[in-house]
């Protein structure tokens, strides 16, 4: 299909200013044991182009699943009419945009693929993972799943650029649910988090196997726990909440277009506004926060973004420090601001918009038992729960599913319900402590919304153990 895509694309381009084909197929399959019985397997096809034309000032972009000669000329003048029908009313001249026009290559590193186990011996492991998360009558609920995708993408324009990428994602899930008249807890695996690029060997690399059992025996611990403490505090987050932290006060602050307005009626806006880049302080000197698209196994490491630009890894905060926002080509453009390649589209049928890729935090030199010895009095936390944030993304409350009390340079007591308040521009001045490399951990988001209509897509963050200082903290009901 691929070659066939390549002479229709080189024998059909019109005689415009640029004009580019995003070609993508995508297979996927959801298999999930629930109670111990098999749920009807779901299974996903997908598969079409866009089209993308700039000429004489105006932009316009169609998107069709005929593959045929018939169906691409029919998309590709669609795209042209609409290149004439809003030139008048386009924010920027898009003759003055120069557009990649890039070769390349990217494929995921797979070392056991999804299809060298057959279906019935996939279903095999999630039994086996399933009859251990019962080890009580109060545990009422309970599931494991293994999500497999599989994208083959093709990008062309019309002055040599050809960029082909293969990506392969496993996304296991496990859930645990106890009840005790009206209280109920949950754990989950990584609080949703646990998603990277690769193949089967992705289950003994996160440690799958045996996690039922702990998420069942931590759901009990927490059903018998007092509610967590309303005080201030020292605040140590694990890397599966650090995400959640990542995702929505740095990640979506930074995203040129929310930036430029683009999001105001969906999404929001950013309290983050385009002359604070270069001195702002938007954290403590330990802070360093990287857009890397190269750590090969994360949700969103990719070789080139859909519009063509390639990726390389770039320091967003360096030492505390603001330096570049998560826009793409055209953001840009229209900031005069450097950015990152992270234009991307959820499907073949929506337009690449700004979005995270893999955000990350480095690690820092602190042992994980160094961290908790320091602590008079705080609290641990990990596997976000819940999570409330305003529209400039800068006041929030944030949920975890496991609580436990650190006294005297010991983790001590469990607590259920626990959760924290803060305010973007201020909570990452209060980092005091980054765990070293021991705490890092590669997680990620599968379902990040944005854009109208509407694009959820994967994007990738890692980040090592944190502590804050000091923190408002509060029980949930």
């Amino acid at each position: 299909m691929l070659d066939l895509i390549k002479q229709r694309f080189h024998k059909l381009v019109p005689a415009v200013d640029f004009c580019s084909l995003r070609y993508l197929v995508q297979h996927s399959e959801i298999l999930t044991v629930r109670q111990n019985i098999a749920q009807p397997p779901i299974h996903h096809y997908d598969e079409g182009v866009m089209i993308t034309i700039i000429n004489k000032g105006g932009l316009g972009y169609a998107a069709t699943s005929d593959l045929s000669e018939t169906g691409l000329r029919q998309a590709m003048i669609k795209a042209t009419q609409w290149t004439q029908l809003n030139q008048p009313n386009q924010l920027i001249d898009f003759s003055k945009l120069t557009l990649p026009h890039q070769r390349g290559e990217y494929t995921s590193i797979v070392k056991k693929p999804w299809n060298s186990l057959s279906s019935q011996a996939k279903f095999d492991l999630l039994y086996q993972e399933s009859a251990q998360c019962h080890p009580d009558d109060k545990i009422i609920d309970w599931q494991t799943s293994l999500r497999s995708i599989q994208t083959e993408q093709l990008y062309l324009t019309n002055q040599g650029g050809e960029i082909q990428q293969t990506h392969h994602y496993l996304l296991p899930y496990i859930k645990v649910i106890a009840n005790q008249g009206v209280n109920t807890q949950y754990r989950t695996l990584g609080g949703h988090g646990y998603g990277r690029q690769g193949g089967l060997e992705i289950l003994d690399d996160i440690g799958f196997f045996g996690k039922g059992q702990q998420l069942a025996e931590e759901a009990l611990q927490l059903l018998a726990a007092p509610n967590c403490p309303t005080t201030i505090m020292d605040l140590v987050l694990a890397p599966d909440q650090m995400i959640l932290q990542i995702h929505e006060s740095i990640g979506h602050p930074l995203e040129l277009d929310r930036i430029l307005g683009d999001e105001r009626n969906y999404a929001g806006t950013s309290f983050v506004t385009v002359d604070m880049f270069g001195h702002y302080q938007y954290g403590s000197e330990l802070l360093n926060v990287t857009y890397d698209p190269t750590l090969p196994e994360q949700l969103a490491s990719y070789g080139f973004d859909d519009d063509g630009l390639p990726a390389k890894k770039v320091y967003l905060i360096r030492q505390g420090i603001l330096i570049t926002p998560l826009g793409g080509h055209l953001s840009q453009a229209r900031a005069g601001l450097p950015g990152v390649a992270n234009a991307r589209a959820t499907n073949w049928n929506r337009p690449p918009i700004d979005r995270m890729a893999n955000l990350n935090i480095e690690p820092g030199e602190t042992r994980f038992e160094e961290m908790i010895q320091s602590i008079e009095r705080g609290i641990f936390m990990q596997s976000n729960s819940s999570w409330s944030i305003d529209d400039s993304r800068n006041k929030f409350q944030f949920g975890c599913e496991w609580g436990q009390l650190i006294e005297k340079g010991e983790l001590t007591q469990v607590v259920k319900n626990p959760n924290y308040r803060g305010i973007s521009a201020t909570f990452w001045r209060n980092l005091t402590q980054v765990g070293n490399a021991d705490t890092f951990e590669v997680l990620g988001v599968p379902n990040c919304g944005k854009g109208e209509p509407n694009q959820g897509i994967m994007v990738g963050h890692a980040s090592p153990v944190c502590t804050f200082s000091p923190v408002d903290v509060f029980g949930g009901a």
